[in-house]
């Protein structure tokens, strides 16, 4: 019974909801934004916090919310959901594009180690943004806080712990769930940096392997077990 209700929900799910051309698609794309993406939780609950001076992270905001957010002067938004087909996507590249903002997408994965083209494509795209800017994934807590991580280690030069404050129940991330992958990424790094400093860029550049990393995290190995890519 259970197995026929996920395979419905599913079907449903994929059925509307990747059309705005329209009043009527409008409407019903509306309705798969606040039932199926969550949006309705995202009215009063933005987790958007500032992490440096014109940087700021964030759950995925409502059209309201990016109005307040250019009247704020941001200029970039950077997606980490990446380009999609379904509603939340569309809405958001409409309510950007029209507040005179731009749009980056530079997807991530909230529940595994992402491919170093993808990481090192997040890293590319902060260097490149107009600033003030945001960046944002669906609920704040994973991908963002990796990002906002990853932002104060690059740029910040800040230390690893200050670094895994962004990852913390403040934002509702959960280390001990599968999202913790990205607390490991730091682990694995840490322990390295401790052996002979490198710099998080130049370890991401040349030395990150995720699928080492995601292989250790899997069998929750020690994260100076994890080597370096050769």
């Amino acid at each position: 019974m259970l197995k026929w209700l996920e395979t419905q929900e599913r079907k449903l799910r994929y059925s509307f909801g990747n059309d705005i051309s329209t009043p009527k698609a409008r409407f019903w794309s509306k309705v798969h934004y606040h039932l199926f993406d969550h949006a309705f939780l995202r009215v009063p609950w933005t987790n958007f916090y500032q992490i440096a001076p014109g940087v700021y992270r964030s759950n995925q905001p409502t059209h309201a919310r990016f109005e307040k957010y250019a009247a704020m002067g941001i200029k970039t938004v950077i997606n980490l959901r990446g380009e999609d087909v379904w509603a939340h996507y569309l809405f958001e590249k409409e309510s950007v594009e029209g507040l005179g903002m731009t749009l980056v997408n530079a997807k991530l994965y909230a529940r595994s180690a992402a491919a170093p083209e993808f990481i090192i494509g997040v890293v590319d795209a902060l260097k490149a943004a107009e600033k003030p800017l945001m960046f944002h994934c669906k609920s704040g807590a994973d991908r963002a806080g990796f990002v906002a991580a990853m932002y104060l280690l690059v740029f910040e030069r800040a230390s690893v712990d200050e670094a895994r404050r962004q990852l913390s129940l403040k934002y509702i991330h959960l280390k001990s769930t599968k999202t913790g992958v990205q607390d490991y990424i730091l682990d694995v790094y840490d322990a390295r940096n401790q052996r002979d400093p490198i710099s998080f860029e130049d370890w991401l550049r040349n030395e990150y392997d995720h699928v080492a990393i995601q292989e250790g995290f899997n069998k929750r190995l020690p994260p100076d077990a994890v080597k370096a890519r050769a």
